[in-house]
């Protein structure tokens, strides 16, 4: 009987970011960080505008809110993509990840 050896699982080192991957990614930080004081300037600026246009003195302040929320909104949406990703990531580089299918029915 001859003696087989077992096949040594194959671990993949975790790959460095490279150069570009980091500033790509500290580009969508810095895009959600400037996302929310501008979202709510332009809804400032749109209710500004819808109150000397219609003589409303409540519009600024609606603009401001929902400037706000949409900004908001965005912000959470980007923070659980980025979540997924790194868990997506993580297990990549622990070897638990699950093949994905790669034709959708």
């Amino acid at each position: 009987m001859p003696f087989h050896r077992p096949i040594p699982e194959s671990k993949t080192r975790p790959k460095e970011p490279g150069g570009l991957k980091m500033y790509a990614e500290a580009e969508k930080l810095l895009h959600i960080a400037f996302v929310l004081p501008s979202a709510v300037l332009i809804g400032w600026g749109a209710g500004a505008w819808a109150d000397s246009r219609f003589h409303q003195h409540w519009i600024a302040i609606f603009g401001i809110a929902f400037g706000s929320v949409s900004g908001l909104f965005y912000v959470i949406r980007q923070a659980i993509v980025a979540e997924n990703k790194s868990i997506l990531e993580d297990a990549a580089q622990d070897g638990t990840a699950k093949e994905e299918p790669t034709s959708k029915p």
